[in-house]
């Protein structure tokens, strides 16, 4: 049987056309031309403790961002979720400490368990003000996707062939809404990222890539 282009690409990336999905492949492509910039320049500069901090966390975030790209494009949907966590603490992180730059040297003597603020609790200093408790309602959804309780299983149930209910191990074709909320979510943490490189290398930031 032949197969168009445009049948092949859609087995291979089941969801394209999403709005949501097209939104996250725009912010992966300005997030990679915004690094292409940024990333040459810190080499040749004499970098401060957050610009040090900010090469160390926003290019895992990013690696993350194009993990979940290539989870969605092949339908593993709750495998892409997971990985949502990962990606927003990277990005709250460096957001954090560009905000709170005194908090640096805690990242430098090694970010510990015992010294550093939750996620939860980086959230409420960074935007508390105005969403107050924002932290918990935030991570909740995240946390248990991390540690597999119970309410996580609810985003990998699906409608087996038989019409009964059951957990997915492998590829879920058929949610939309799952594939929406995936790729919104790490749409605006690619986001977060793209605007802490543009603001801590600002400079580098407005060069043409070479």
């Amino acid at each position: 049987m032949v197969i168009d282009k445009m049948e092949r690409l859609t087995a291979n990336d089941p969801y394209l056309g999403r709005e949501a999905l097209y939104a996250f492949d725009n912010a992966i492509i300005a997030c990679m031309e915004v690094n292409s910039r940024v990333a040459p320049a810190t080499h040749k500069i004499a970098k401060s403790n957050l610009q040090t901090a900010a090469c160390q966390i926003i290019p895992s975030g990013i690696s993350l961002a194009l993990s979940v790209r290539e989870l969605v494009r092949e339908a593993y949907l709750y495998g892409a979720l997971v990985l949502e966590r990962p990606l927003a603490e990277r990005a709250i992180t460096i957001l954090y400490l560009h905000k709170f730059p005194e908090k640096v040297d805690i990242w430098n003597r090694g970010w510990s368990y015992r010294e550093r603020p939750s996620l939860a609790q980086m959230f409420d200093e960074i935007g508390g003000d105005q969403f107050p408790g924002c932290g918990p309602e935030l991570t909740r959804s995240m946390n248990s996707l991390t540690h597999g309780d119970p309410a996580s299983t609810l985003w990998n149930l699906v409608t087996t062939e038989q019409g009964a209910m059951g957990h997915a191990v492998a590829r879920i074709m058929d949610k939309p809404d799952l594939c929406d909320k995936v790729c919104l979510g790490a749409a605006a943490w690619v986001c977060v990222l793209m605007s802490m490189a543009t603001t801590i290398f600002p400079d580098a930031a407005t060069k043409p890539a070479r």
